[in-house]
């Protein structure tokens, strides 16, 4: 079974900051796109951003300007810097790799914005 790996999540004040990590086994890394979505308490599911092999990436309105997804190819690692947390942004985030109708699924992490 494919394993996406995150960390990162954790306790945040309103207008902090934090920075989730995936790792995809290299196999998965190299033809997948990469992304990240969350789910807030009583809440669907909701994609965040997405980043192809090429490094083209693309944002959630309600995360332009705060939210940056980026890759580091030689450790198979995608990343989401978030910044000016708000308390809207309490959720379980999750990673993401996709492939046509294929989707893997990390574990999720839980991020909390408060004071």
């Amino acid at each position: 079974q494919v394993q996406l790996v995150e960390s990162g999540g954790g306790l945040a004040q309103p207008g902090g900051s934090l920075r989730l990590s995936c790792t995809a086994p290299a196999r998965i890394f190299g033809l997948f796109a990469m992304g990240w979505y969350r789910q807030g308490p009583g809440k669907e599911r909701e994609w965040i951003a997405s980043i192809r092999n090429s490094g083209h990436a693309e944002y959630a309105d309600f995360v332009k300007g705060r939210f940056t997804i980026s890759r580091d190819i030689y450790k198979n690692t995608v990343y989401l810097q978030m910044n000016s947390l708000k308390s809207e942004d309490t959720a379980v985030y999750y990673c993401n790799a996709q492939r046509f109708d294929n989707n893997i699924w990390g574990q999720g992490t839980q991020v909390t914005v408060s004071s």
